[in-house]
């Protein structure tokens, strides 16, 4: 090849390869020229798109929201994960047939677990899902292609599995299940987390405890949950998200608070014997509402408190806060508080007599009625003592116009000296007056006082006070004169460590002296022995308190009653003080009857529960000491026999080691004696608990008819009577 063809082919490269430079240099400085745009000119703007893109900031971190406990430390109330799952069809790592391999052992693998559809019906609905992810996706490929701006609608992205929402014990579960031990991105698995506060004892004490909101960032929304919402819901966090190799992953930057656990008073076993002696009285008498509040004496301590409002026939739940909104008249409970006021300021002692008569006194134009005035017939004069007892609004009437008629102010400072008016903040949210005492004063010029009023606020008219307060004067009696705040919150804790404790809190450490107080406390425990509140008595220990009965105002006249019994036990040293009320009752209203057989069924519930025993008296040359005996039921010896080696209490052998034994009591000693329920004849379950009854009486061919709680009073077939199979015995428990 000659030289000139070799530097024409050279030249030609060269160029070519200028041409490229050229080109290149081209390239570089637009590129150069785009880079340095987007630094310096469009920078910010593009950063922030990546930051958008890869990091979200300030997401919030809920705190966990502390629990409430009972007394003996178990929940009341506590948050709990739940997760509603659902399956994405769309997933982008989803393939069909991954799903047909897995759909059947998964479907069955669900409805084993969970009960709620058949194995084929949770088949069809991942079926009917993957078939409708199809449907979407072509809508969107449609969409796409004809470059519609509008959003389209798929159903196949969010299908919920499971009917209702799961724990984490269970989510663990069935991500071990066939396809949904895959990836969530080639599962489609979505688990969609909630916070719900849970109530392992249900409803129970559930007005008290309270609620929280369905948004739980938005904490308390009544009851307990909601006076301690600052110290329960803690302090949120702060976290950004950022991507990294394609993932998220949550940075913490202020790590959230968890809340402050709320440890309360409640006793679980004694709230539901409460629970359950209110609604049953409230059924049986179809009342409007009703409450029941059980302290402890010596503290303060609120063992139970139940608030339940009709909602439908026979149908009572927790609704408002009784206890402290029952803002009505008290009736002849307040009668108590005249009755101290006047033996301590000497106007009158238990023995002084008044005039009674017919049970009707009239007072400048206005007439005070006795509750039996229409049996018409004259009593003459009644003493104090009998004057409460009976419930006489003219003794007690006449009693205070005798001290106070001409200085009623007087009267009235006695009252509010006691410190039934103090304002008290309470360990519930109220509203309003709830939760206060309103008692009349001749200097309130907003509620002008009139000349009749002195006669009928002495027997609890003209007075507002709510049952808290009414409790609270009662356990001031039973604590030796020490009147001290009832309280629901014992301390606030965390990791197990107290944080703060509440004290007990004196109201007034001496209500009276101790003379005027022994009288007041020997006039109670009248009340329930020969008095109003006879049907209070109990065999297992002695009961003192009061009953009261008062019409209710509405509309500028009076509609229903509102019946009551306060009081506490065992009276000789008193341990729980307890009040019950009951908003108008259906039949003749009888604060001894109605809430006053309320109380006597609590008492001895919580007798039972804490072992208390009756007292045996035993003569020691000339001194009386007192032997504790425990209260027994008759049944069967071999249980029986268990629990007195278990508490190391005596008791003497039945003869020849019989099943069944009746029970009794002498000076020291429980004794037993053993019967054998005759063949074909019916057995006598007197004195049986209910278990035991039912046991003897179905093994003799009997269907067993129960009504109450207890032990056994009545039985509708005579004892010793021939049992005729399959009839129906009625047994009557108290």
């Amino acid at each position: 090849m000659s030289d000139k063809v070799k530097n024409s082919k050279k030249k030609n490269v060269i160029n070519r390869y200028g041409l490229i430079v050229m080109l290149l240099s081209v390239v570089f400085v637009v590129v150069l020229v785009f880079i340095v745009r987007i630094m310096f000119v469009e920078g910010e703007v593009w950063r922030e798109v990546g930051r958008k893109e890869t990091v979200k900031k300030d997401r919030i971190i809920l705190p966990n929201r502390g629990n409430i406990y009972a007394a003996d430390g178990r929940l009341l109330a506590a948050s709990q994960p739940l997760y509603g799952i659902y399956v994405d069809f769309m997933s982008e790592g989803i393939r069909k047939d991954s799903l047909m391999k897995h759909a059947d052992a998964l479907s069955k693998a669900l409805a084993n677990k969970f009960g709620d559809r058949s194995a084929a019906e949770y088949r069809r609905i991942f079926m009917d899902g993957w078939k409708q992810s199809r449907i979407d996706s072509a809508r969107v490929a449609e969409a796409k292609k004809a470059k519609s701006t509008e959003r389209v609608k798929v159903k196949s992205r969010y299908i919920r599995i499971i009917k209702r929402d799961i724990n984490y014990l269970e989510l663990k579960e069935i991500r071990a299940f066939p396809f949904f031990n895959q990836k969530s991105n080639r599962s489609g698995l979505i688990a969609e987390e909630r916070t719900t506060r849970e109530k392992p004892f249900g409803r129970l004490a559930g007005r008290t405890i309270g609620s929280i909101y369905k948004e739980i960032e938005k904490g308390g929304a009544s009851g307990i949950e909601l006076k301690c919402d600052t110290v329960l819901k803690g302090f949120q966090g702060v976290k950004s998200r950022q991507k990294v190799q394609g993932r998220w992953i949550d940075i913490v930057e202020v790590p959230a608070r968890d809340g402050i656990d709320v440890h309360t008073t409640i006793d679980i076993d004694i709230q539901d014997i409460t629970e359950r002696a209110l609604r049953n009285k409230l059924v049986e008498t179809d009342a409007e509402s009703g409450c029941a509040v059980i302290m402890e004496v010596e503290t303060g301590e609120i063992k139970a408190i139940a608030n339940l409002d009709r909602l439908s026939e026979g149908v009572y739940a927790e609704g408002n806060p009784n206890a402290f909104s029952y803002m009505s008249e008290p009736g002849s409970t307040f009668k108590t508080l005249s009755l101290m006021v006047a033996l301590e300021d000497g106007i009158v002692t238990p023995q002084d007599s008044f005039y009674v008569g017919r049970g009707l006194f009239e007072y400048k134009g206005k007439v005070v009625r006795d509750h039996d005035w229409r049996h018409g017939r004259d009593r003459g004069y009644e003493t104090v003592s009998r004057g409460m007892y009976s419930s006489l609004n003219t003794v007690i009437s006449k009693m205070i116009l005798k001290g106070y008629e001409n200085n009623p102010e007087r009267y009235v400072k006695r009252l509010y000296d006691l410190g039934v008016t103090k304002k008290i903040d309470w360990d519930v949210p109220l509203s309003g007056k709830e939760g206060t005492a309103q008692i009349r004063s001749p200097k309130d010029k907003s509620n002008p006082w009139s000349k009749t009023t002195l006669a009928w606020m002495s027997f609890g008219y003209e007075t507002q006070v709510p049952p808290i307060y009414m409790l609270m004067f009662y356990n001031g009696i039973a604590n030796n004169g020490k009147m001290i705040k009832p309280f629901l919150i014992k301390s606030y804790m965390k990791d197990g460590k107290v944080v703060k404790e509440f004290a007990t809190d004196v109201i007034n450490p001496s209500l009276c002296s101790a003379k005027t107080l022994k009288q007041v406390q020997d006039i109670l425990v009248g009340v329930v022995n020969e008095g109003t509140a006879r049907a209070v008595r109990s065999d297992g220990f002695q009961i003192a308190g009061k009953t009261g009965t008062a019409m209710i105002a509405s509309g500028g006249g009076y509609s229903g009653y509102y019946v009551s019994f306060c009081g506490y036990f065992p009276a000789e040293k008193p341990k729980y003080t307890c009040f019950v009320g009951i908003r108008r009752p259906k039949g003749s209203p009888s604060g001894g009857l109605q809430p006053g057989k309320v109380f006597k069924d609590i008492a001895e519930g919580v007798f039972a529960k804490d072992i208390f025993v009756a007292p045996a008296t035993v003569w020691n040359n000339d001194s009386i000491t007192k032997i504790r005996l425990p209260y027994i039921k008759n049944g069967r010896y071999d249980g029986l026999k268990t629990v007195l080696a278990g508490l190391n209490i005596n008791h003497a052998q039945p003869a020849g080691m019989p099943a069944w034994v009746k029970t009794g009591v002498d000076s020291t000693h429980i004794m037993l004696s053993g019967f054998v329920p005759k063949k074909g004849l019916v057995p006598d379950v007197g004195g049986m608990g209910a278990r035991d009854a039912v046991y003897i009486l179905e093994n003799a061919g009997l269907k067993v008819k129960m009504v109450g709680a207890g032990k056994v009073f009545s039985q509708s077939i005579a004892p010793g009577t021939k049992i005729v199979k399959g009839s129906v015995m009625t047994i009557g428990l108290k």
